[in-house]
């Protein structure tokens, strides 16, 4: 058996309060195959985007171990491409620059970064857009250009939390169908954070289901769909089905912390 590409075990992180310590993740314990989707859901608060600012590098934590290719992860790396709901792109740089500019951090050469930029802007289909600036884009093709940062460098893994959270209901599904096209022709590992189950059903090979105060994985559902998908599978009996599962599982570990508040 392949060793896994993400190997995170016995994971524990609080955070500080005024009336003390409080935990937000409580023995988390995940693998992630190398080119598997895997998208993290739950109710808000149960610590899904901490744990991926964790995988991230962007967070430190307090006891357990996590592991990409088996290293630890020690801070931010050019091995994991990064994906937020705001598009952090720099307003002053073309489209095609801001793809650029993280080649450049990256060490690649001009004509290099020129080339992979353009490369990178065409898979997203914005090649008609590449001189425009942020302010002249849309928040769909803003995504679009974040998404063509986040892959140029090659990572091996893609962290996304909530990049289509801010976008109307028609482009998010074009994003949607985008993020699938791209990751069927080219294979990475993805960790995907959303509270909509519908979009986790629709783009994974599994989804993890996690309760809050502390945050904990509460379930862990295979999505049997075949691959390639398209929009139509969302209406089909086996889509519903496993939608109801998923929400089921995130109404439960909602409740069990409400009881134990009480």
């Amino acid at each position: 058996m392949a060793a896994p590409k993400l190997s995170i075990t016995g994971l524990e992180k609080w955070f500080p309060s005024k009336s003390g310590p409080v935990q937000v993740l409580a023995d988390i314990n995940v693998e992630l195959a190398d080119n598997e989707f895997v998208s993290l859901v739950g109710a808000s608060g149960c610590g899904k985007s901490t744990l991926l600012s964790i995988v991230a590098g962007l967070q430190d934590f307090d006891d357990g171990v996590v592991l990409i290719d088996g290293a630890p992860i020690t801070g931010p790396g050019l091995d994991r491409g990064v994906v937020f709901q705001s598009y952090t792109l720099l307003p002053w740089l073309t489209a095609i620059e801001n793809v650029e500019f993280a080649l450049k951090a990256a060490g690649k050469s001009a004509g290099e970064c020129r080339d992979i930029a353009r490369e990178h802007i065409e898979l997203v289909k914005l090649t008609r857009f590449a001189d425009a600036y942020p302010a002249q884009l849309s928040g769909g093709m803003k995504q679009r250009v974040a998404i063509a940062r986040a892959l140029s460098y090659r990572p091996k893994m893609l962290l996304m939390d909530e990049p289509f959270g801010a976008l109307d209901a028609l482009t998010r599904h074009q994003m949607q169908e985008l993020l699938t096209r791209i990751w069927e022709e080219h294979r990475l590992t993805v960790l995907f954070v959303t509270h909509d189950v519908e979009e986790a059903v629709y783009l994974s090979d599994r989804i993890l289901a996690m309760s809050l105060h502390p945050g904990r994985i509460s379930a862990s559902f295979h999505v049997g769909l075949a691959r390639p998908r398209t929009q139509d599978v969302i209406s089909t009996a086996d889509f519903i089905a496993l939608q109801k599962d998923v929400l089921k599982a995130i109404r439960a570990g909602s409740q069990q912390a409400e009881e134990l508040e009480a």
